[in-house]
């Protein structure tokens, strides 16, 4: 089978829709918010329900760094604990969705801009599965993940992400998960927050709404 007709099986394996789903950027703030009841993970679950199901999901994780740029690529996903210090009932959580070697292999093709590695070499970090297995609880959704580049910029990110628009259109919903503003070792833990973060955590929300996209991109400036 010829490049081409690879591809077009697997465009195939994704039909266009007359809608495309969105992409969600979820701040999944502390990893107890899988298990808890609470204003975040009702949120998660009130949004997951809104939507109409989609076939897979391609989530990039702030918890999956790597040297180049990798999708996860197994069938079975191993659900990763990557923290410490939280209770027994948070490391029981298991979430067993499957994986799609076929939407690696399409997300692979669609982004021109850089060589993609495939990998069976990671799994689903707390950074996927604590959000989605509030939004998905059925864990019947195909999920792959897309690593970020350490060694990149943002404007390098920001247009890889721009490549990923058309899997929307094939219903694939794309979920950045991260948060706007993190540090730890300045973390406060009760229930409040610096007035330097409630300020930019504002004003990139200004940001996002008036779509200017460069400032955010070069938040650095901010």
């Amino acid at each position: 089978m010829s490049l081409r007709a690879d591809l077009q099986a697997l465009k195939d394996a994704f039909p266009e829709r007359d809608e495309a789903l969105p992409a969600l950027f979820v701040g999944h703030g502390n990893p107890m918010n899988a298990i808890e009841d609470n204003v975040f993970s009702k949120t998660w679950e009130a949004v997951g329900a809104a939507l109409p199901k989609p076939v897979a999901i391609l989530c990039v994780s702030a918890h999956w760094e790597t040297r180049g740029t990798f999708l996860t690529t197994m069938e079975r996903p191993k659900t990763i604990h990557d923290f410490g210090g939280f209770p027994p009932e948070l490391f029981a959580v298991e979430y067993p969705s499957p994986g799609s070697p076929q939407l690696a292999a399409l997300a692979k093709e669609t982004i021109e801009s850089v060589g993609v590695g495939l990998t069976d070499d990671w799994g689903l970090d707390h950074g996927a599965w604590s959000v989605l297995c509030r939004m998905f609880p059925g864990a019947d959704v195909p999920v792959v993940q897309l690593s970020l580049d350490r060694f990149e910029s943002p404007e390098f990110h920001y247009a890889l992400g721009r490549e990923l628009k058309s899997l929307r259109k094939r219903g694939i919903l794309v979920i950045g998960s991260g948060n706007i503003v993190h540090n730890l070792r300045l973390a406060k833990w009760d229930d409040s927050a610096a007035d330097w973060a409630l300020k930019f955590d504002a004003r990139a929300a200004e940001l996002i709404v008036d779509g200017n996209d460069d400032a955010l991109v070069n938040y650095l400036s901010l």
